[in-house]
């Protein structure tokens, strides 16, 4: 997967399209990544010990790696991923600066 934890990414489809985050984790097999504070909806909690009161809690939900494109550190750009092997090791390199991510 070419987006990993700790990556900052921006949102190119849905309701949240244009916002960028933080990466927090990553589901491979889903190949879906979670980012706090993007991609809410709305959960009905019951009572509990955490909750006393219950009621309706704002959660963040997975959204798709193919709804999202990388923000290279370097060139501050949204970009494509490419890969590039040095020395035996195989790096992530973005596409409009060239540059080692």
């Amino acid at each position: 997967m070419k987006i990993r934890k700790n990556d900052k990414v921006l949102i190119t489809t849905g309701k949240d399209k244009g916002r960028d985050g933080v990466v927090e984790k990553v589901y491979v097999k889903q190949e879906t990544v979670l980012i706090p504070g993007l991609n809410l909806f709305k959960k009905h909690m019951r009572k509990s010990e955490q909750m006393p009161k219950g009621g309706i809690v704002e959660v963040p939900r997975p959204i798709g790696v193919a709804k999202l494109s990388l923000i290279c550190p370097k060139c501050k750009k949204p970009t494509r991923v490419g890969f590039q092997i040095e020395d035996g090791k195989k790096h992530r390199v973005c596409k409009k600066c060239k540059s080692i991510i």
